[in-house]
């Protein structure tokens, strides 16, 4: 490994030069800074819904609305993403066939909108049970709190759309490479904040 890869080991950008290893350090850490931001907000929605599970006024409940199996089918399509991401990635590091890189791009594309999917469908079956986010406190905290989880992927999925339309029109050059890594990051995130949402929200819901 060279030195400049040894200064940066956690930067998967190949070789792609010293100056472009220092260019993506700072990107990389402006974008740290943005997903703290955004894990704060997911902090306070979470606070927000332990402060609510309670206010049901009579409505559904956690019991009554949260299915443990659908909450877990997608908690294992979001890993299954994140590895396929991170393969995506690797491939883009050690430049590997365009239609390796695609392939896993492609992939994690695919398992996103089948997550997007599923939890669209569970928000249907709740509204048909007359569980909507205006009947009760803990309603609203949770479609706060999952909805903009959802939010946050549905828009990943689109980033990833329009990574894929760079690196068709700009091939893998150190601009389309630092975007792609900011995007891993912000897949990753998705993931633990949903982890953290199938323990506290559905896991705890079914068993509390």
């Amino acid at each position: 490994m060279s030195e400049p890869e040894l200064a940066h080991a956690g930067l998967n950008l190949g070789d792609t030069g010293a100056l472009t290893q220092d260019q993506a350090e700072n990107a990389i850490f402006g974008f740290w800074i943005f997903l703290m931001s955004d894990a704060v907000i997911f902090a306070l929605l979470f606070a927000t819904y332990g402060t609510m599970i309670a206010s049901t006024v009579g409505g559904p409940t956690p019991a009554s609305e949260f299915k443990l199996l659908p909450a877990f089918v997608e908690t294992l399509l979001l890993l299954t993403s994140s590895a396929t991401f991170g393969r995506a990635t690797i491939a883009m590091k050690y430049d590997e066939p365009r239609r390796v890189l695609f392939g896993w791009l492609g992939a994690t594309l695919g398992l996103g909108l089948v997550f997007l999917a599923l939890e669209a469908n569970d928000f249907a079956t709740m509204f048909a049970h007359g569980a909507y986010p205006m009947r009760s406190g803990f309603l609203s905290s949770f479609f706060a709190l999952v909805g903009l989880h959802g939010l946050h992927v549905a828009v990943a999925c689109f980033w990833l759309v329009v990574m894929v339309v760079q690196v068709c029109a700009y091939g893998l050059d150190a601009r389309v490479r630092i975007n792609l890594l900011r995007l891993g990051l912000f897949w990753h995130l998705l993931d633990i904040v949903w982890i953290a949402i199938f323990s506290v929200v559905y896991l705890q819901g079914n068993i509390g």
